[in-house]
């Protein structure tokens, strides 16, 4: 069975960081790309961030440059380093792989506000 338990998440001011973490369980992690995912109020879940098998890393426009995504096979652990945020990243931040499987956790809340 499909776990994904997402952490790391808070309250942080305009401009400031975060480093998020998926631990997946029942699914084969190494040789599966996976993504983060958010949605925000009102909003449909949009993907952010994608690691592939062999590390090539792609990101939604609206983060490029400020979102690091990175991953560790042995520790079954995806991990999402955010800088740089805005208002507008504000959002329940979900891990699954790419394309996502029809499970979900919980997710993790980042609200940024001042």
């Amino acid at each position: 069975q499909v776990q994904l338990m997402e952490s790391g998440g808070g309250l942080v001011q305009p401009g400031g960081s975060l480093r998020l973490s998926c631990a997946a369980s029942g699914i084969m992690f190494s040789i599966n790309a996976m993504s983060w995912y958010r949605q925000a109020p009102g909003k449909q879940r949009e993907l952010v961030a994608t690691i592939s098998t062999n590390n090539i890393k792609s990101y939604a426009d609206p983060v490029k440059g400020r979102f690091i995504i990175s991953r560790d096979n042995a520790k079954k652990t995806l991990y999402l380093q955010v800088n740089s945020l805005k208002s507008e990243d504000t959002a329940v931040y979900f891990c699954n792989s790419f394309p996502p499987e029809d499970i979900w956790g919980q997710g993790t809340q980042v609200t940024v506000s001042s």
